[in-house]
């Protein structure tokens, strides 16, 4: 039976760093942390989460400004609000929540973000520091946070085989670059691998992105495997993952549960990220840290 990577409890310990840290900075004078968020249309989930991002910025002593513009809004409207926002001396970290509508291009809105308050680590600006293990730069929040979650639990990625399905540019893409920089072998699955469980198998670690329900089946996770699901989808009215869970975790040695465990990793990188921007910005940089 696996050991559950509960994200929920480990996020609590972070949060409460995170809390502590701002609280000490506000004692010396200076501001609060502040974190600006721009949701466009009315996207159901979109709306949950950000959501779910504002009460976590609440709680731990972060300032959270919200933008809701309507579904029609012009691209070039967008692209001046993040404009503006780069220009604002009070705000740290700008947040614009994906996906946008079909009139505005994702890219040029990442693009136009200010790499320094660029908290979800999208820009190329810190891909490129992610891609060459450069210090400084933002690595995007899941990514991220299914690094400290591991960090947790002791998992320690040299030398382990992972195998990384899916390749987005939120998930699959900077996760893989990560791991490689903590000297793990990594392979990339995607829609056109010919193979999938051939390559899943041998995977010390196994990690899934997809969004496709029940994708990772008991027979294609290998004995003892670490399993990280980040995929989250409805099934006959029930919230699951990418994997099997309750299979899997049979033959696992650690895996994350959905809901609680990939989900709350996230929020807590953005938030750390948030304040690594606002010690950046305010010149604290040298002051301790919640991670």
């Amino acid at each position: 039976m696996a050991t559950i990577l509960d994200g929920r409890a480990v996020s609590r310990i972070y949060r409460e760093r995170i809390k502590e840290e701002v609280e000490r900075f506000k004692r010396l004078g200076y501001r609060e942390p502040s974190l600006a968020v721009v949701l466009v249309g009315n996207d159901p989930a979109s709306q949950v989460y950000v959501n779910n991002k504002q009460k976590a910025c609440k709680k731990v002593g972060i300032r959270s400004l919200f933008y809701h513009l309507p579904e029609d809004t012009p691209e070039e409207r967008l692209l001046s609000l993040v404009g503006e926002l780069n220009e604002n001396p009070e705000v740290d970290g700008i947040l614009v929540q994906l996906p946008l509508p079909k009139q505005i291009n994702p890219q040029k809105v990442i693009e136009t973000i200010d790499p320094n308050k660029d908290v979800d680590g999208f820009h190329p600006e810190n891909m490129g520091k992610l891609f060459s293990n450069l210090e400084g730069g933002f690595v995007p929040c899941t990514p991220l946070g299914i690094k400290l979650l591991l960090d947790h639990y002791g998992i320690d990625l040299k030398g382990k085989d992972v195998t990384v399905v899916g390749a987005g540019y939120i998930v699959g893409k900077p996760l893989s670059v990560l791991m490689l920089n903590l000297n793990a072998t990594v392979t990339v699955c995607h829609i056109y691998t010919k193979d999938l469980k051939e390559h899943t198998r041998r995977a010390d670690v196994l990690v899934s992105a997809t969004g496709v329900p029940h994708l990772i089946k008991e027979d294609m996770v290998k004995e003892g495997a670490v399993v990280v699901d980040v995929g989250i989808s409805k099934k006959d009215g029930k919230i699951v993952g990418d994997v099997d869970f309750e299979r899997v975790k049979e033959k696992a040695s650690y895996i994350t549960p959905v809901p609680g465990g990939v989900g709350p990793m996230t929020i807590t990188a953005l938030l750390l990220n948030t304040l690594k921007a606002y010690k950046k910005h305010l010149g604290l940089e040298g002051a301790a840290s919640a991670v």
